[in-house]
């Protein structure tokens, strides 16, 4: 081991230590001794290659320094990472299973009632929120409109790119045309969003609804052009751009549409494990976890790869999935189901 890698590491397990220092030392030296040796399988709900599966492969090595143990990433794909979801649900609470998951399409599943997503997404075990990047409304290169008052001034109907009703082109699309009261298409059958990015900048079709990361590399390529931010903070790639809330006028209920879209949005892609860990073994698993992603070369990896860590502790990754699946009322889940139910 290089001395850079040995002062890493030391300073690592120092800061664990540390951080823990109000639980009993006994109880930390025996999570210390259970972890010391052992796999963690770290699950992603999709297959090689995709967004989560690279973000879990950059991830891994780091924590298994911290913890002392073998990471593997183990891909389970099925019914867009339900199945995965599904399996880490009713796992043994051991403290070896954990799981970068898409918090948002999960939280929609459940809301809709979705025969695949059998959990409780506000029960699970949080670790952590890695990111939770907004997404943004593109239209493609020749299009005549570069405003939000001008697509909604157009009166035009507007064919929206999608994967599917559910995936994140087909639910951002319907929110948007939901609030901005837009006559909207929204075409499902593209594989992914680098498929209907393509249908976009062809003129196939009129309008796109993707993350930052994705919209960066669309503009920077000039593939598309991003009319706005759909959150209330503007995207780190995207200052020169506005946000929905600041580009168009909406009344409260149009305010509602898009502001629950962006606090659904705000899970991101979280952390979690199975619920039910012991205190101590969870504890010094989210001190793990939390100092992983504090670590400053995993972020410049991750700032190389575009793949944005910005951490959110377990209480607040916790309240902001009991505020999405737990909170919302009847009313409110059924005027989920209605806009969802326009993207079919």
């Amino acid at each position: 081991m290089t001395m850079a890698g040995w002062a890493t590491r030391t300073v690592l397990a120092l800061a664990i230590g540390a951080a823990a220092c109000c639980a009993p030392a006994s109880a930390q030296e025996a999570e210390k001794a259970f972890y010391a040796g052992k796999i963690v399988r770290m699950i992603v709900g999709s297959g090689t290659g995709g967004g989560y599966d690279v973000f879990s492969r950059m991830i891994a090595p780091y924590l298994a320094k911290v913890l002392g143990t073998t990471v593997i990433v183990e891909n389970q794909p099925g019914a867009g990472g339900l199945v995965a979801l599904n399996r880490l649900y009713t796992a043994t609470p051991d403290g070896l299973q954990i799981s970068l998951s898409n918090g948002t399409s999960a939280a929609f599943a459940q809301l809709t009632g979705d025969q695949a997503a059998r959990f409780d997404l506000a029960k699970f075990s949080y670790l952590a929120t890695v990111g939770a990047p907004p997404g943004l409304w593109l239209v493609g290169p020749k299009s005549p409109v570069r405003e939000v008052q001008q697509a909604v001034d157009a009166k035009m109907k507007w064919r929206w790119a999608s994967s599917g009703a559910t995936s994140g082109l087909g639910i951002g699309a319907a929110f948007t045309c939901e609030a901005l009261r837009l006559d909207c298409h929204v075409v499902q059958g593209y594989k992914g969003s680098a498929d209907a990015g393509l249908a976009v900048t062809r003129g196939e079709m009129d309008a796109l609804y993707v993350p930052e990361s994705s919209a960066n590399n669309f503009v920077r390529s000039g593939q598309s052009w991003a009319l706005a931010t759909m959150s209330r903070e503007k995207s780190r790639f995207f200052q020169d751009r506005p946000t929905i809330f600041q580009a168009a006028k909406m009344d409260a209920d149009q305010t509602w549409v898009m502001d629950f879209l962006a606090n659904v949005e705000k899970l991101g892609r979280i952390l979690v494990a199975p619920p039910g860990i012991p205190p101590a073994r969870l504890a010094y698993l989210q001190e793990a976890v939390k100092i992983t992603l504090a670590n400053p070369q995993l972020i410049a990896d991750g700032e190389k790869a575009e793949r944005i860590i910005e951490y959110l502790g377990p209480p607040g990754s916790l309240a902001n999935a009991q505020a999405v699946v737990s909170s919302v009322t009847p009313a409110q889940k059924q005027r989920v189901l209605d806009i969802l139910g326009k993207a079919k």
